[in-house]
């Protein structure tokens, strides 16, 4: 059974759009280039992998907002100054 491999955009997509890629001893891979264009994805990015009847859809998860960081509130000390003040506790 033949699994795919898709990415949610709003651009048309031909059958002629497919990249390829590799995968490792280690179970990595690398993106093509073409899927980190159009999924505009950056170092320390995190990949989506979502498992359908259809096959496999990966996208560029959500960043976590404030409301989902339980530590935000405390941002405003997270300056030089007080990293200095009080680094060594």
């Amino acid at each position: 059974m033949s699994k795919t491999v898709s990415h949610l955009t709003s651009m048309k997509r031909s059958r002629s759009d497919a990249a390829y890629s590799r995968v490792s001893v280690k179970s990595q891979t690398v993106l093509p280039k073409q899927v980190r264009e159009v999924l505009d994805v950056r170092p320390g990015d995190t990949l989506r992998y979502r498992i359908t009847e259809r096959g496999v859809v990966i996208d560029k998860a959500p960043r976590a907002t404030d409301a989902d960081d339980p530590f935000a509130a405390f941002a405003e000390w997270n300056g030089a100054a007080d990293e200095e003040a009080y680094g060594d506790l």
